[in-house]
């Protein structure tokens, strides 16, 4: 399970909004500059949670869009049991076929969606991106995959912030 409530740092991150009652909004709009895939987005935020609703695409459409919620300033928490997986469509073969199955039918191919969720990170003081893939991932020189992991998080490698959190890739 991709797990309800994720914890954030309240007072950093972009300022996105002035007041509680802009929140939501300004929260949707963030998300949707750069939608990393997600279908029907709703956000709803009270006293520093955010909750999010709609289907995503992927795994890592999910995970994108939880960052990009709570890398706000002003947001602590992220709900995202109401931001489901959209189901895998059945082959279209499958779809159309009216012959009931048989028992040498192979088994169908796991789905894209079944790799593990990437980890997560909390940027401390002193990170830089070719550091945390040094001790994540085993070689600094495969920064540019947590940057390609987070390109809606992270808009420059070289400006991310102590208690901002990442994608770390599977």
């Amino acid at each position: 399970m991709f797990g309800a409530l994720f914890d954030f740092v309240r007072d950093v991150g972009d300022k996105l909004f002035t007041s509680d009652t802009e929140a939501a909004d300004a929260i949707r709009a963030h998300i949707d500059k750069d939608n990393p895939g997600i279908i029907g987005l709703r956000v709803d935020y009270a006293d520093g949670c955010v909750t999010l609703h709609g289907a995503a695409k992927d795994q890592a459409a999910r995970e994108k869009c939880v960052l990009m919620a709570g890398n706000v300033k002003g947001v602590d928490k992220v709900e995202a049991d109401d931001l489901v997986l959209i189901p895998p469509k059945a082959p279209e073969a499958e779809a159309t076929s009216t012959a009931a199955p048989t028992a040498s039918a192979a088994p169908a191919e796991p789905a894209a969606d079944d790799v593990p969720a990437a980890r997560f990170y909390t940027i401390q003081k002193g990170d830089t991106l070719w550091k945390i893939a040094a001790e994540t991932l085993g070689n600094g020189a495969r920064y540019k995959e947590i940057f390609e992991a987070n390109r809606e998080v992270i808009r420059d490698a070289d400006r991310i912030y102590p208690g901002q959190k990442i994608r770390i890739p599977g």
